[in-house]
């Protein structure tokens, strides 16, 4: 009669490997205070077991389910395609499945995103709001981990991700002034409402503006119905029928500024002979288009990490520290739309 071989316990992989079963949990864990050494002793006993970590019983034992909520608008914004690709990489990697909402950034489905549809499915949510209210975020239901991500509409409210936006639309516009440019106008920009990410950015415009003697224009800086391609086209279009026209265009994402490098081509203008462009969020389109796109570059794998990493941190240890607010680093990558 034939036997099947018992499956490698972490015990078996302890004693392979020569430590405690503690240390080999550690290791799995990806917990940090464990040498490189004995983390790559162990990693060589559980690939020569073939041992592998039973994730859906420990997660029913801990009463989990093993899987995350993201939770962003659009999906055919390419931003956020590419940062849940990030979100996803990252949560497999810490033994973790993602589900996938999209919100059409309507407050409704925020609002079933943020108490996690009322459901026992998720053991937090990632998300990403454009219509929270700050009441939403001081009535939900604690008890369900949430991180947010770009909009804050309320300090302190709940673990937070994001750029610093003033930081990188004041740099992008001091890139703008240094060649020379002074009527720049903000594509998706607002001078009034709530701190959201497009008053962030014009805020960060206005600084740099202020900085440089610059007078401030408010007919510069032009709202968008959304943010995508065909809104970067109508924008640019009706600014290059004002008088005076604008000599850049700094776009607060980039499918609004490869719509608008669309509609000046039609028009015969030459980027950046006649004028700049500029965009937010180095998609990887932005380096294909021509001319290529000079862009604000935030770290998205970084974004995807520091938001896994504090949605998990929560889920173990709900009440663990004060609530984080957490900065992520960007870059402006300077390309042939701004003569790069």
């Amino acid at each position: 009669m034939s036997s099947v071989a018992a499956r490698p316990r972490i015990k078996d992989v302890a004693e392979y490997a020569g430590v405690s079963p503690k240390t080999v949990s550690n290791v799995i864990n990806d917990y940090e205070h464990v040498s490189d050494r004995t983390r790559e002793v162990v990693r060589e006993a559980i690939e020569a077991l073939g041992y592998r970590v039973n994730i859906a019983g420990r997660q029913l034992r801990q009463g989990r389910t093993g899987m995350i909520t993201l939770a962003v608008p659009e999906l055919d914004v390419a931003y956020f395609a590419e940062l849940a690709k990030h979100v996803m990489t990252e949560a497999d990697r810490r033994g973790r499945t993602v589900l996938l909402h999209q919100t059409g950034g309507v407050r409704e489905r925020e609002l079933a995103a943020l108490h996690g549809f009322d459901a026992q499915f998720t053991d937090g949510v990632i998300l990403s709001p454009l219509a929270l209210r700050p009441s939403d975020l001081a009535t939900r239901d604690r008890r369900l981990p949430v991180v947010l991500l770009g909009e804050r509409p309320a300090e302190g409210s709940t673990d937070h991700v994001a750029i610093d936006n003033v930081r990188a639309a004041r740099e992008a516009t001091e890139h703008l002034l240094a060649r020379g440019r002074r009527r720049i106008a903000v594509v998706g920009g607002t001078v009034r409402g709530r701190q959201g990410t497009d008053r962030l950015r014009t805020d960060g415009y206005r600084e740099a503006l202020e900085q440089a003697g610059v007078p401030f224009d408010s007919g510069l800086v032009v709202p968008v119905g959304a943010y995508h391609w065909k809104d970067g086209a109508r924008a640019a279009a009706a600014l290059m029928v004002g008088d005076p026209r604008p000599d850049a265009l700094l776009c607060l994402n980039d499918h609004l500024a490869l719509g608008a490098l669309r509609a000046l081509h039609e028009r015969g203008e030459r980027v950046p002979k006649d004028l700049d462009v500029v965009g937010f969020d180095d998609i990887e389109a932005s380096g294909f288009s021509v001319p290529s796109l000079t862009t604000v570059a935030p770290d998205k794998q970084e974004i995807a990490r520091a938001a896994v990493a504090l949605l998990l941190d929560r889920i173990e240890e709900p009440a663990a520290g004060p609530l984080l607010d957490h900065v992520v680093g960007h870059e402006l990558k300077v390309r042939e739309s701004t003569g790069g």
